[in-house]
């Protein structure tokens, strides 16, 4: 069933090439896609950034829980939004031709429906 929610992520967002749920801990809890992208990798060193990012809006700027996560490159974007305390939800998508506005939109939507699940 995740892999389900996973696939239409993949499908309604234009430029994604895969989606993956993680946990803060870095580990891989469900993947689908990404072509040439190891989405293991991509969620292990997601996880500690978005760590960091989590501890320094909350603690150290007071800005609050972080909401989304963004990060482009040349070749590979990725967008990452908390499905729960301990899990997070990430898009892959090309660092040139994607739709940012897509990942967020229907991002959102996925992780809410993750999140009842999981």
């Amino acid at each position: 069933m995740l892999e389900q929610h996973l696939s239409q992520l993949v499908a309604d967002v234009d430029g994604a090439s895969g989606a993956a749920i993680g946990g803060f801990d870095g580990l891989l809890v469900e993947e689908y896609g990404a072509g040439n992208s190891d989405l293991s990798l991509l969620v292990a060193e997601h996880a500690g950034l978005l760590r960091a990012a989590f501890s320094a809006y909350e603690n150290t700027l007071s800005g609050g829980q972080l909401r989304e996560f963004y990060l482009r490159g040349d070749h590979l974007s990725a967008f990452s939004l908390p499905v729960s305390s301990e899990l997070f939800l990430m898009i892959v998508m090309d660092g040139q031709k994607n739709n940012l506005g897509q990942a967020r939109l229907y991002g959102l939507e996925t992780a809410k429906k993750l999140g009842e699940i999981l």
